[in-house]
């Protein structure tokens, strides 16, 4: 199979806030993202997941490092509006629909000046099939339930033809079943129209359903690993809790006995079967 390309790019990536005791929201992290990845950003709150959203989104700018998005250093772009609305589509947790208008104006808004009227009509009407609304296009976001009003967004996200989607805590204001379909959704964008998309989110049933999940901690890239079995998925979780550390404090004696690691760290096969041993203890 022929290698991705890398889409997104953040190296040494450092953003400080405060004139007085500084505040690192970021603290040098890395990490990559290739082309049609559907990628999951995880970290408990104050991490610093939204702050990397927004410096890969061009929303901020950085205090120090890197952020090369298509290879492009966002650094050396002077219209990062421009940019931004080209090439990157946001959703937010909360949809942001204006309340006046329709469905269907409220997908067409990023269009104007971009696309011509009647190029924008179709495409509106494409995307709004796309997410499955094309029955409601003339209704008021007041007519529609949260998880159509989050649908809305996404079409509106993709008006432009992105080379990024970023969605921050999307499902976060929806219950579990329209959370769920707002993943579902995201994952047949990103399978039908190879769309890179990028979620940050603090539920691991919605980091489950992506294909890879990056862990950040205190601004820094502490995890990456692709998303396997639900088994699997427990064990990760349940060895990186208090108990499992504590645990693992017990068995990690063994595991170095039976050649499955050194003073260096556990290998690849250690770290599985130290992830089976606590779930059978």
């Amino acid at each position: 199979m022929e290698e991705r390309s890398v889409i997104v790019e953040t190296r040494d990536l450092v953003k400080v806030y405060g004139d007085g005791p500084e505040v690192r929201a970021l603290d040098g992290a890395n990490m990559s993202v290739h082309r049609g990845e559907l990628v999951t950003v995880m970290g408990p709150s104050g991490s610093g997941k939204s702050t990397l959203l927004n410096m890969i989104g061009a929303l901020d700018r950085s205090t120090s490092g890197r952020v090369v998005v298509k290879g492009e250093d966002l650094s050396s772009i002077r219209d990062l509006d421009a940019f931004r609305a080209q090439e990157v589509g946001f959703v937010f947790q909360l949809h942001n629909l204006i309340p006046t208008l329709t469905a269907s104006e409220n997908v067409e808004i990023p269009m104007h000046g971009q696309v011509k009227q009647r190029q924008r009509r179709k495409r509106t009407q494409e995307l709004l099939d796309l997410v499955g609304l094309i029955d409601r296009a003339g209704h008021l976001p007041s007519q529609l339930s949260g998880g159509e009003r989050q649908r809305v967004a996404v079409a509106r996200a993709l008006a432009n033809q992105p080379a990024i989607l970023l969605a921050d805590e999307p499902t976060g204001s929806l219950d579990t079943t329209a959370g769920r379909e707002i993943m579902e959704l995201l994952q047949k964008v990103n399978r039908e129209r190879g769309m890179t998309i990028i979620v940050v989110t603090h539920d691991r049933k919605v980091a489950r359903m992506t294909q890879r999940i990056l862990t950040l901690e205190d601004g820094r890239i502490v995890d990456d690993h692709p998303v396997q079995t639900p088994l699997v998925e427990d064990l990760r979780e349940l060895a990186r809790s208090q108990l499992g550390q504590s645990l693992l404090d017990r068995r990690g004696k063994i595991l170095k006995e039976v050649g499955l690691g050194s003073d260096a760290g556990l290998t690849e096969q250690g770290e599985y079967l130290r992830g089976l041993l606590v779930g059978l203890t």
